[in-house]
């Protein structure tokens, strides 16, 4: 028996158009994907007066490293192993091609050792794609540590030391705020965890509540706990706490993203791990030792003035590297995070320096400074952090510049002698990222080479395909004209996929996120299985074949958004708390349920409605 029923309404063509255009975009996106990279070695010169490098003199540096490899004019070099494919020389720089990771590392390594005084040598990799897909900016998807190769450290930031040394920077400026006010005989101590006591000597008759109202307003995360005419206590409040450990993490994510920039790696990934630790993903990376030199330093750059009264309260001593006494100001004129940009160079006598330029607030200050001190040495310390033999944190100060200042500087200048180029290289690199409040130490390093992550690949890729094709095989046959339509919507199911991997910028693929494309195939292909067996029923109940397919969506995507919001729940709970490999696995899984709601279910039933014709049995010629 026929069940009346009301005519479908079509498929509006706006919704048709509109899949169309989101597909089109999401394909065009994973268009990089199938181009392959390749590896130049960029030689940039570090100033207009960089001795220029041609061909000929890189072919005779290889030639005397027994490499090999050939020019833009097709001319060989001599030597045993293939090294380079062609020498590329523009008025901005010089790319050197290099036929894989091994050949590159081994070139990079020779360059540095011959150009690093005059050129930057960096790696830049270009992609195969037509320049219409590069000039949209099109970026393949961004491969991680276990699929590419590289090296995983895990810091731990000793935040109580940073709290440490905070509370002295603090008590320095409550000895100048006391000697501000005239009070004499003030001892200032940090006498806890967070606590920081001010006594007046037993035979003063002076008060420290005078000193409160300004205390309060200079330090207002410090809360009084005790007081009294000849002692102060302050304390951090639990909450001032908590904020103080949340600001460092931050902070020192923020560093650590920076350092990770000026070394070139684009694809790094840097996220907390537990209270006060920090996971770094450095993909692509083969020399672990320059990563955690940098990575790990945890320098700070200050300038001072020296104090002209040694009885004076704060004042702060070190010695210069020729052990002489200086005698510094506790304050500090400004500190490196007032530095925007620094650069490594040399001065007209040929001596490395490092040429800073400092932000708005640092060059009021440098200019006032300097105004006020025409005539008088300026002292630049830097300061690291390192473990001793009882792993505690112990901060480690140098003068490693005492100037004259000479005339009313800005917001540039130069810190000279410098012991070295490379060094200074490194100081500019670490001022240019930031430095660090807080003592960090690598807890764990694991180096995964690029061989192991290519296997990875290939293992995945296999099981990937093998998943697919039993899937493919299976829907044809089980459902024969709706198969293949479900078989095209899950083959721009995973096109979608990629594209929408391509598109954001943090999306990272992992093993266990081709894992994640695995399980991704099979909700998709669930959702059609979903949607098919209703309209099998629908059939049965004697509907006509647009009806049921009508119906059949319809009932069907309840079912199915239900089971996908579900699922979608659990992956944003494991991308939110997971690390590394199970926050790819999220990821994949997460964009996987969104594109397979689409093709699944609106794109196919957008094809469903363009192969069915009102009033048939058939679908695709094939009886149902």
């Amino acid at each position: 028996m026929n069940i009346p029923v009301k005519k479908p309404r079509a498929y509006f063509k706006w919704q048709n158009l509109v899949l169309v255009i989101t597909l089109l975009l999401l394909l065009v996106s994973a268009l990089p994907n199938f181009y392959g990279k390749q590896a130049n070695i960029r030689l940039t010169p570090r100033s207009e007066a960089s001795k220029p490098v041609t061909p000929q003199a890189i072919k005779a540096l290889f030639s005397g490293q027994q490499l090999s490899g050939q020019d833009l004019s097709g001319e060989e070099l001599s030597g045993q192993a293939q090294l380079l494919d062609r020498i590329s020389v523009t008025q901005a720089y010089t790319d050197i091609l290099v036929p894989d990771e091994a050949a590159r590392i081994r070139a990079e390594k020779v360059l540095k050792d011959n150009f690093s005084g005059d050129y930057l040598v960096s790696t830049v990799i270009t992609s195969d794609a037509p320049a219409w897909l590069q000039a949209l900016g099109g970026e393949p998807v961004k491969l991680g540590l276990d699929l590419s190769g590289g090296v995983l450290f895990v810091l731990d930031v000793d935040i109580e030391q940073a709290l440490t040394e905070r509370l002295q920077q603090i008590s320095l400026s409550l000895k100048s705020m006391a000697m501000e006010h005239k009070l004499r005989g003030v001892k200032v101590a940090v006498t806890g965890q967070s606590e920081i006591s001010l006594t007046l000597a037993d035979n003063s008759r002076q008060s420290l509540k005078p000193l409160l109202a300004e205390i309060n307003r200079v330090y207002p995360e410090l809360t009084p706990t005790s007081i009294s005419t000849r002692q102060l206590k302050l304390n951090h409040a639990d909450p001032e706490l908590v904020k103080f450990r949340q600001q460092i993490m931050k902070q020192t994510i923020k560093t650590m993203r920076g350092r990770i920039e000026e070394l070139g790696i684009t694809e790094a990934v840097t996220q907390q791990q537990g209270k006060n630790r920090i996971r770094i993903e450095l993909p692509g990376v083969h020399d672990p030792e320059q990563a955690k030199r940098i990575i790990g330093a945890t320098a700070s750059l200050e300038f001072y003035q020296l104090a002209e009264n040694s009885r004076a309260m704060g004042v702060k001593r070190i010695k210069d590297e020729n052990g002489r006494g200086l005698l510094l100001n506790s304050q500090a004129v400004f500190t490196g995070a007032n530095i925007k940009n620094a650069q490594s160079g040399r001065d007209q006598m040929g001596a490395p320096l490092v040429n800073l330029t400092l932000d708005n607030a640092g060059g009021k200050k440098m200019s006032a400074f300097s105004k006020a001190n025409i005539g008088k040495p300026m002292v630049t310390v830097f300061s690291e952090f390192y473990r001793n033999q009882n792993n505690e944190a112990v901060k480690k100060s140098k003068v490693i510049n005492v100037a004259t200042i000479r005339s009313h500087l800005g917001a540039q200048f130069s810190i000279t002698n410098m012991p070295s180029l490379q060094e200074a290289q490194e100081l500019a690199l670490l001022l240019r990222a930031g430095s660090l409040t807080a003592p960090v130490t690598i807890v764990k390093q694991q180096t995964i080479e690029a061989t192991l992550g290519a296997d990875n690949i290939d293992k995945g890729i296999k099981a990937l395909t093998l998943g697919i094709v039993l899937t493919l095989v299976f829907m044809l046959v089980w459902y024969r004209g709706l198969g293949l339509i479900a078989n095209l919507a899950l083959a721009l199911n995973l096109m979608s996929l990629l594209g929408l991997m391509s598109l954001l910028p943090g999306a990272v693929l992992t093993l266990p996120g081709i894992a994640g494309l695995v399980l991704t195939v099979g909700m998709a292909v669930d959702t059609n299985v979903l949607i098919f067996e209703r309209i099998k029923e629908e059939l049965k109940r004697g509907r006509k074949v647009l009806s049921a397919i009508e119906a059949g969506y319809k009932h069907a995507f309840a079912t199915i958004l239900d089971a996908n919001i579900t699922t979608l729940i659990t992956g944003l709970i494991l991308y939110a708390i997971g690390y590394g490999a199970v926050k790819g696995f999220a990821l994949i899984l997460c964009l996987g349920i969104l594109t397979s709601i689409l093709t699944g279910v609106f794109v196919s039933k957008a094809l469903t409605n363009m192969a069915i014709r009102e009033n048939k049995d058939k679908l695709l010629g094939v009886t149902l």
